[in-house]
């Protein structure tokens, strides 16, 4: 790997019109990596030189997590540096107004030349209908698959490099973009980058409705994988699950039998995603180095949320297991330590507030998160460390059947449910216990009190998960009205239409009962 840094160090020699005092920022941000991935041992499954490359040049953060294990609304805490129940993100539908500001607009206000190319999404009215009527109905008492089993499927050959077209073509226009715009600008720039990738393929065998549950990749890829490191999780069987690990296995379509094959194809799969999503960040940092503004731009890579790939029986995020709350966060820039394993504990909140001082900019409102400059710079003309030593994520969407709320401190996670009294905690120490098998509450009284009422004085999760339950009638009962006649035919297409149509009547039933319930029932 030196040898790596060294040869892009003595690259870096290309020319650029540039001449400011402010840094340059480029983030590139993932959707759905591991941010286990970034360091090791989970680093040594799969090769991702241009990860690696910031791990040796920059700072690594070891304790990075999303504020909701979902792309529209851990994206919303992450433009707009607010916890999601400040913003009301409350799913991939509901998330931060078309005319919200964010970081990137403070920095074209204050002279930044800006770009934003590819994935954004963090406003609201996105996503498939099945999506949002998933999250609005995550209460009624039925029991739907609504996701495609998780499937890898093998494209093209050796030479079959982009895969991810759609991606590919967002990349080369960043690259572009830097190369005849940004190094002819004599103002500092700031590029956003969002990617689709490692986030698993919509499953086209399954309709138009179908969300994604195939990963997709090729040969070339797969080489990057070093298969006898990928392993086989370890599960509970489904009567030892918590409800809510219950429900989510069953409506993300992985309750049945599978091999350990499909499994470990799967995960290796998943990995060699992560593989072509890191030659993407390459191509952002080969067009830098090309046009000699390594020197003077903090890079940031990161992602929205992390993917389970088969661990506790699940894919996808919408958990806050290791797997899918965890994510990547690399920087790497002038004026910053290299080389560094940060272990304070951030979140993604913690990027606006960050990205405004490494611009000498003052950040104002009311933001959750803190900037994470002084843990990482070598200069002392920064703020002062002013991080909390808890980090909370929060998630109230589909395939979850009661608003979630985790609290890390320390070696402890804590994730307490709904109102706090009808769903049972779950605590897990995470040092001794990194597979999250044991929840070890009953046997630690103390620390889930202790926890739960800072959890409290952070948020009122009970009257949080109220404001979510009305707020899914509401949306769902608008919905119902908007259809009209229309109503039985769209719903039972969905992509939940499998197994809806095995019992119909029953299922209308099932949601006009609860729709015309007084109950302030938070859990299915």
């Amino acid at each position: 790997m030196f040898l790596l840094a060294f040869i892009f160090f003595l690259q870096s020699c290309g020319e650029s019109s540039q001449n400011v005092t402010r840094p340059n920022i480029v983030m590139v941000m993932s959707d759905a990596f591991d941010g286990r991935l970034s360091f090791d041992p989970g680093s040594k499954v799969v090769r991702l030189p241009y990860i690696n490359y910031l791990r040796e040049l920059g700072s690594t953060f070891l304790n990075t997590y999303t504020n909701s294990p979902i792309c529209c609304p851990s994206r919303a805490a992450m433009w707009s540096g607010q916890f999601v129940h400040l913003s009301q993100s409350w799913n991939n539908y509901k998330c931060l107004d078309a005319n919200s500001t964010t970081w990137m607009d403070l920095l074209e206000r204050k002279g930044y030349r800006t770009k934003m190319l590819g994935k954004l999404d963090y406003t609201s009215g996105s996503h498939s209908v099945s999506n949002r009527v998933e999250a609005w109905t995550r209460d009624v008492r039925f029991l739907l698959r609504q996701e495609g089993r998780p499937v890898a499927q093998l494209v093209g050959n050796m030479s079959t490099r982009r895969i991810m077209e759609k991606d590919w073509k967002n990349t080369d226009k960043a690259a572009q973009w830097i190369r005849q715009t940004a190094a002819l600008s004599k103002e500092p720039f700031a590029l956003y980058l969002g990617l689709n990738l490692p986030h698993p393929y919509r499953t086209e065998s399954l309709g138009p409705t179908a969300g994604g549950s195939t990963f997709r990749s090729s040969p070339y890829w797969l080489t990057k994988v070093s298969s006898e490191l990928v392993s086989v999780p370890k599960w509970l069987p489904m009567a030892a699950m918590h409800p809510v690990d219950y429900y989510s296995t069953f409506t993300k379509n992985c309750s049945s039998d599978f091999t350990e094959e499909e499994i470990k194809s799967v995960r290796t799969f998943y990995y060699a995603m992560c593989a072509e999503a890191d030659a993407m960040l390459g191509q952002v940092i080969s067009a830098l180095r090309e046009k000699g503004l390594l020197d003077n731009t903090v890079l940031i890579f990161t992602a929205d949320h992390g993917e389970l790939a088969m661990e506790h029986r699940q894919f996808y995020k919408m958990s806050m297991f290791e797997g899918s709350s965890r994510v990547p966060l690399l920087i790497m820039g002038p004026g910053l330590k290299s080389g560094l394993q940060v272990h304070q504990l951030v979140s993604l909140v913690d990027l606006h507030p960050t990205v405004l001082e490494i611009a000498g900019i003052s950040a104002v409102g009311n933001l959750s998160g803190h900037s994470v400059l002084p843990l990482i710079s070598t200069s002392r003309n920064v703020s002062k460390n002013e991080h909390p030593e808890w980090v909370l994520s929060e998630y109230h969407g589909c395939n979850a059947n009661a608003s979630t709320y985790m609290l890390r401190v320390g070696h402890w996670k804590y994730i307490a449910y709904a109102d706090g009294i009808s769903v049972p905690p779950q605590l897990f120490n995470v040092t001794v216990d990194k597979d999250e098998l044991h929840n070890v509450v009953l046997r630690f009284p103390d620390v889930q009190a202790q926890l739960d009422k800072l959890l409290r004085s952070i948020v009122d999760y009970p009257k949080v998960s109220s404001a979510v339950h009305l707020y899914n009638k509401n949306e769902f009962a608008a919905w119902r009205d908007s259809l009209g006649r229309n109503y039985s035919e769209v719903i039972a297409n969905l992509r939940w239409h499998m197994d809806w149509q095995k019992d119909i009547l029953a299922n209308e039933k099932a949601i006009d009962t609860w729709l015309h319930s007084s109950s302030r029932t938070f859990y299915n």
